[in-house]
């Protein structure tokens, strides 16, 4: 067995869903997956000593789980006030405007076409929902609308799709570039640096303990794929379907589509760096 210590970010062991840190509680999602690990992560985020919550990516399309998410947090006697997305696919944000009706809900998103009301998300943003403080960070790269939230109080940062608990994360091209990506991490990099943050809190996987060690294995990682693809096209695999092949021969085949996306992405930076 793997000393979870040992590994990038230091993942957190035991049951995913439940209390993660004094203000964030995680519901898991049924739609585990390849893509999904063990499901989306729906956070329920509020003061300890307040009855107003905010409730981040709602996840699937889910009755189910939905309602479990209502039920964990008046447990807890607390009553959703606002619901945020860190972005649109499906996994995090199908099940928001139905989450928005059953809650009596506005659903802020970057992108309007996701939000339920008038309301969005952008970079600078402060979220106050009954003491509470949630700061909105700008970090895209694995989709254009990718955000994150900072939670000063806990020394944390919900991250979406932008950092797993496990694994790596899918540049989604078109969609999603590479450099804005790498811009992103940086951003979060600061914020391990500069403002503390020691805790991530991802859209999928466990809850990782070092940030700073998290944030710094991404980068590593991506600069070595990077070199891959580059080496790869240099050699002649000229395709984005041969390049995964060729990379990614020791991944499952069964992830090779969406190692296609990042691939793409990557071609594209080196093309617009005049490195291939």
């Amino acid at each position: 067995m793997t000393d979870a210590a040992a590994l990038p970010g230091q993942p957190r062991g035991g049951v995913l869903s439940g209390p993660a840190t004094e203000r964030a509680v995680n519901v898991l999602a049924p739609n585990a997956s390849a893509m999904t690990l063990d499901g989306t992560n729906t956070w329920i985020v509020a003061e300890p000593d307040s009855d107003l919550a905010v409730v981040i990516d709602p996840g699937p399309l889910d009755s189910g789980h939905l309602r479990n998410v209502v039920d964990t947090a008046e447990q807890a006697g607390k009553r959703v006030a606002l619901t945020l997305l860190t972005h649109g696919h499906p996994d995090h944000a199908e099940g928001a405007a139905r989450f928005g009706e059953l809650t009596g809900t506005r659903v802020r998103a970057l992108d309007p076409a996701l939000r339920l009301g008038d309301e969005g998300l952008a970079a600078g943003d402060v979220i106050a929902v009954g003491g509470l403080e949630l700061r909105v960070v700008p970090t895209p790269g694995h989709t254009s609308d990718s955000l994150c939230f900072h939670l000063p109080a806990d020394r944390a940062v919900l991250t979406g799709d932008t950092i797993l608990g496990r694994g790596t994360t899918v540049v989604a091209h078109p969609d999603g570039r590479l450099g804005d990506y790498l811009d992103s991490l940086r951003r979060l990099r600061s914020l391990t640096v500069d403002d503390g943050v020691h805790t991530v809190l991802p859209g999928h996987g466990p809850v990782l303990e070092d940030a700073q060690g998290a944030v710094e294995f991404y980068l590593a990682h991506r600069a070595h794929r990077l070199a891959q693809v580059e080496t790869a096209v240099e050699d002649g695999y000229r395709t984005p379907t041969e390049v995964v092949a060729h990379v990614y021969a020791d991944v499952d085949r069964s992830l090779w589509p969406a190692a296609e996306l990042s691939v793409r992405a990557q071609l594209d930076y080196l093309s617009e760096h005049g490195l291939i």
